[in-house]
């Protein structure tokens, strides 16, 4: 039996539309600042690309943000965070999904999620010190943060969330992967046959 185009969308856009309510299930983690949220959005996004494909968890992680603005909105107007999330999330999905296609183990699992949280960490500290901070800045019409302010917030706040996040996301994902594997590799299998 043969995915159709007609499953995929529809498996797809279900992902979606649970990686949506995943996020607004959201906590902080004391003592960060507030406003950084940590969610498990992106696990489904994970699934949709180790079945379908990364273009699969791409569509998952554009789904989540488009409906999460429309739940929620964005205290700029313009949805900084929610581009900001996808683009969090498209570092961290991909890389497992790419490394894990190389490795293929339980073990390839673990490596592929370690080193996707490391990279979403650098990577998201780096766009946060030169677009996103000032994007905030901008549209939020505040004082702009200095460069001294901006890397103490990225150190300080911005890669330690990233770093704890992707670790409990990590742990999240590789307790569900271990029950799922077998469930996964078939359901990426069928994709495959024609």
């Amino acid at each position: 039996m043969k995915h159709s185009k007609v499953k995929v969308t529809v498996s797809i856009a279900m992902l979606g539309s649970i990686a949506a309510i995943l996020m607004l299930l959201n906590f902080p983690i004391p003592p960060l600042p507030n406003f950084l949220l940590v969610d498990f959005s992106d696990i489904p996004a994970l699934i949709a690309a180790l079945i379908f494909g990364p273009v699969a968890g791409i569509l998952v992680e554009f789904i989540k943000n488009v409906l999460n603005y429309f739940a929620v909105g964005a205290p700029t107007g313009v949805p900084v965070g929610q581009i900001a999330n996808f683009i969090a999330g498209i570092v961290f999905v991909l890389p497992t999904y790419y490394l894990y296609q190389k490795l293929k183990t339980r073990k390839g699992m673990v490596i592929s999620l370690v080193i996707s949280s490391i990279s979403m960490s650098v990577i998201m500290s780096v766009l946060n010190y030169y677009l996103i901070l000032p994007a905030y800045t901008w549209f939020l019409n505040s004082p702009a943060m200095s460069s001294a302010q901006a890397r103490q917030m990225i150190v300080t706040a911005i890669l330690p969330f990233n770093l704890i996040k992707g670790i409990i996301m990590s742990a999240v994902f590789f307790l569900l992967f271990t029950r799922m594997k077998p469930w996964i590799a078939k359901q990426a299998s069928l994709k495959n046959v024609s």
